[in-house]
């Protein structure tokens, strides 16, 4: 089955070169779109030092942007990061086909109907990544740990697609879990990364120990994941009545952890900050829920980002 599977990987960073690898080992015919790094992968392929073994592979073809795709993929596999400046519908409509399926392993809340009206007859799989992996130069990848994926039909169900680029993963040796109810899967996530990951930015990329242990850091975390819980909720996706203590606890048991939005600030990427927190914001406010502490949280970064903005445009 899986000899017959094309796929393109579009983004092909840590995680879509990590996927692909995954596809490549179980047999599938895997090609990369690449906004960077061409030449370097064009050349050796991908380096891939992981516990699951040498999964270093060169990709089947390796593309640009606006080069022409040779044949129709069965799954474009999109994991660019969700960022307001850019267009992900646009970027993926030249290698997506009538009949191709487009994957989604991205982060944030309701990320898919950007891509599902710029291409409203392609089927949407939806997929959360529990990974822990790293670029470490041109076409170098580290996997640190984990890899296994959540994923199921968008908005719901799980259809024949959904099991035929599972059993694609699981052939090449990770874990998959396919959710009949994606979108709640998304806000089971979200109550860890809409509090954390925007707080750990504001707090100047702190760690997770740092977080909870400063006096009321705990009390702050736990009453934003409240506000979240109401948002989803209200949302039509209920947490379980232990999810927030669940969390916290998990957390704790946790060395201290640097999230990939406080990595991005670190290094002065661009944060998903939108996919993870503007969204769930907008969701309230169309929902009427009351969000005062993750609402504060994203003026906060947002005022944050006019400074930055200013500054980098120098005196006038």
């Amino acid at each position: 089955m899986s000899e017959s599977t094309r796929v393109v990987v579009v983004g092909a960073g840590a995680i879509g070169s990590f996927y692909g690898a995954i596809l490549k080992r179980a047999g599938c015919h895997v090609s990369v779109v690449l906004r960077s790094e061409y030449e370097a992968v064009k050349a050796d392929g991908f380096q891939i030092d992981s516990p699951l073994g040498d999964l270093s592979y060169r990709p089947d073809a390796v593309y640009r942007d606006g080069d022409t795709p040779e044949g129709e993929a069965d799954y474009v596999i999109c994991c660019v990061k969700v960022l307001p400046s850019i267009d992900r519908g646009a970027l993926i409509k030249p290698w997506v086909g009538e009949n191709t399926r487009i994957v989604l392993i991205e982060n944030g809340i309701d990320i898919e109907r950007e891509v599902a009206d710029a291409l409203p007859n392609n089927p949407i799989i939806s997929c959360l990544a529990f990974i822990a992996v790293s670029r470490v130069a041109p076409g170098k990848i580290e996997h640190k740990a984990f890899g296994a994926l959540t994923m199921g039909a968008w908005p719901e169900g799980i259809t024949e697609d959904c099991r035929r680029i599972a059993a694609c993963f699981e052939a090449g040796g990770i874990d998959v879990k396919l959710s009949e109810a994606v979108v709640g899967e998304r806000w089971r996530k979200s109550l860890w990364n809409t509090p954390f990951n925007p707080l750990s930015v504001l707090a100047g990329g702190a760690d997770t120990v740092t977080l909870l242990d400063t006096p009321g850091g705990e009390a702050l975390a736990r009453a934003m994941m409240a506000e979240v819980c109401e948002v989803a909720a209200a949302d039509g996706h209920p947490m379980p009545e232990n999810a927030i203590d669940k969390n916290i606890a998990g957390t704790r048991k946790m060395p201290a952890y640097i999230n990939s939005m406080a990595l991005d600030y670190l290094n002065g990427r661009p944060m998903e900050i939108q996919a993870i927190l503007g969204n769930v914001v907008a969701l309230a406010e169309q929902h009427g829920v009351s969000t005062p502490r993750l609402t504060t949280m994203q003026v906060a970064l947002a005022m944050r980002d006019r400074l930055a903005a200013a500054s980098d445009e120098g005196p006038s």
